[in-house]
């Protein structure tokens, strides 16, 4: 996703290039300075793992950092070097590392046995609090995101007997067939904004079955009209992230959401809402609570398991009725294990409760002003953006409003180098133009001034002020 989405990006600031890349230069080289035993790890994972990773995510030039170990909101990686950690796994981590509360939950589960295939107790609770959270009914448990956007579709289609879906062009879903489209395409592969050309995230994918997802821009109401009518009486539900997570950030203009929610509702299609990385991390209740609009399934994951693999798909009462007539089928050996159901009622019930959300909002609400302070202070052609515990600097001269924005006005060499300063000064932050800072509840102003301190740093030398 990083690598994919850093080659995309092709905007460029008024900012001196020989500067820029003479300052990378720099930071590359001081990189591999304090980083010798991530690089022999990364020598012995390639003889063992493609590219030398678990995930292609994970890639990074000129090697991915090989963490050892995190307490709080700190982490070590394997040459001992400490971290304030902003990247906390993708935002899975918003309840800081090695959570006491969580840990405790887990050991005592671990106690009375890891896995039945079979319901438990924890199951029920934490469904009963995504119900209070989501406004949605019935629930049923997954092993990962990928799964949960997986399940949904298959729903949605079950649902309607119908074949085609709609997705945002640009936003990733989970790495599985009916969303591997239009996930990361090159500006020259688009096509025309009003009908977007559906593309494979790489080879590997059908083109029957490419064909059968359609995208559409983000915040563009009118061209998803047009496409529900193209396609009328064929679509079986849009897939959406509430707000794009995988392009830095880009919330929904003002009455985005309630549109697509009408026009869903209007063509018969179920609105289904990619929450893997807002569920948790937002609000109690995620983008469908910030936003107050009510989607038909939610799709789950991250955050919700407290650093367990596990994820989650809520429905509607008659979508609840397709799956337990086994019209669709919904399975999974591990959906519903006994330790990521512990992990996730301690996480739901006893960590991320209303005053973690409030502290949250309120430390990203001050790294984002702060942060903007040093924008406007040294005439960076950027701008902060985010919510809950999800934030970023765009470094983008204007604001972006989707994909194709994204595509041809932020400065990858920029964002590219600001990884790097903040990697130089102690502060891990996920790689990659289009990723973002994620907060957890162990962060404290001390670790906030450590970041603005970096991001200073870096924009001092950028500018030569």
């Amino acid at each position: 996703m990083a690598q994919k989405a850093t080659q995309a990006a092709t905007g460029e600031s008024p900012i001196d290039r020989k500067r820029i890349n003479k300052l990378t230069e720099q930071q590359m080289a001081r990189f591999r300075e304090h980083t010798p035993a991530s690089a022999e790890y990364f020598d012995r994972a390639r003889k063992v793992m493609p590219g030398g990773v678990p995930s292609s995510f994970q890639l990074n030039d000129p090697w991915p950092v090989y963490i050892d170990r995190g307490k709080g909101a700190l982490v070590w990686d394997v040459d001992g070097e400490e971290y304030v950690d902003f990247h906390n796994g993708f935002g899975v981590m918003c309840i800081g590392h090695a959570n006491p509360v969580v840990g405790e939950a887990v050991k005592a589960r671990h106690d009375l046995g890891t896995h039945f295939a079979a319901p438990t107790n924890g199951s029920i609770v934490v469904a009963e609090n995504l119900k209070r959270r989501f406004n949605l009914p019935q629930w049923r448990f997954t092993n990962s995101g990928t799964e949960s956007t997986m399940s949904a579709i298959h729903l949605a289609r079950g649902a309607t007997d119908r074949d085609y879906i709609i997705k945002v062009e640009g936003s990733y879903d989970g790495h599985h067939d009916a969303v591997m489209v239009s996930s990361y395409p090159g500006l020259e592969e688009v096509g025309p904004l009003e009908r977007p050309n559906p593309i494979a995230f790489g080879a590997g994918y059908p083109q029957a079955l490419v064909e059968l997802t359609r995208p559409v821009p983000f915040n563009e109401p009118e061209i998803l009209e047009g496409i529900f009518k193209e396609f009328e009486g064929k679509i079986a539900g849009m897939i959406i992230e509430p707000a794009m997570m995988n392009i830095n950030i880009i919330p929904p203009k003002e009455g985005y959401l309630e549109r697509v929610r009408e026009l869903c509702t209007e063509h018969g299609a179920h609105l289904i809402f990619d929450e893997v990385k807002t569920g948790a991390t937002i609000s109690h209740g995620g983008a469908t609570q910030r936003f107050g609009v009510q989607p038909d399934m939610v799709c789950l994951a991250k955050a919700i398991a407290g650093g367990y693999p596990g994820g989650a798909i809520g429905m509607t009462e008659e979508l609840g009725e397709v799956v337990y007539s086994d019209k669709v089928h919904q399975i999974g050996t591990f959906n519903g294990n006994p330790l990521v159901m512990a992990a996730a009622e301690a996480t739901l019930t006893d960590v991320l409760t209303q005053d973690a959300y409030e502290k949250l909002e309120s430390t990203n609400e001050s790294l984002k002003e702060r942060c903007q302070e040093i924008v406007d202070k040294y005439g960076l052609p950027a701008y902060t953006e985010g919510m809950g515990a999800k934030g970023c600097v765009i470094f983008a001269p204007e604001r972006i409003y989707g994909y194709r924005d994204y595509l041809t006005k932020v400065d990858a060499e920029l964002a590219t180098l600001a990884w790097l300063y903040h990697m130089n000064h102690g502060i891990f932050m996920t790689p990659g133009v289009e990723e973002e800072w994620t907060l957890s509840i162990a962060h404290e102003d001390e670790h906030i001034d450590r970041y603005v301190e970096a991001f200073e740093s870096f924009a001092s030398d950028v500018t030569g002020s």
